[in-house]
């Protein structure tokens, strides 16, 4: 039997969806779902409409703009990109992405009858 797909944590998809159209640059919301389940390894299943719905929160907050453009098939396609703001907000939930799970994993790490300090 197959493993199943990992289910993200509430907010963390905004935070990938930000990393990918900072590392690929602009980039349209079929190309951001299919680059995410190629780095997970296809581990993270990604749905046109998921990705959607965080491209929109996204672009409400402010953090990413939209450009339309012409796609690598000569398709008509809206292009997303950080802005400013979405680069500071990257920064921040990264670092704060990176304590949260070096925190985790101190406590998975402990042993149930581990050392009391």
């Amino acid at each position: 039997m197959a493993e199943e797909k990992l289910d993200l944590l509430k907010g963390t998809l905004d935070l990938l969806v930000l990393q990918i159209l900072s590392s690929m640059g602009p980039t349209h919301g079929y190309g951001i779902a299919r680059r995410l389940e190629q780095i997970s390894g296809d581990e993270l299943a990604m749905n046109e409409g998921t990705i959607y719905a965080s491209l929109v929160r996204l672009q409400h907050r402010r953090l990413i703009k939209t450009a339309w453009g012409t796609s690598d098939n000569n398709r008509r396609a809206k292009y997303y990109s950080l802005t400013r703001a979405g680069e500071k907000a990257l920064t921040a939930e990264a670092a704060n992405w990176e304590r949260l799970a070096s925190v985790i994993g101190r406590v998975l790490a402990t042993s149930e009858g581990g050392s009391k300090q």
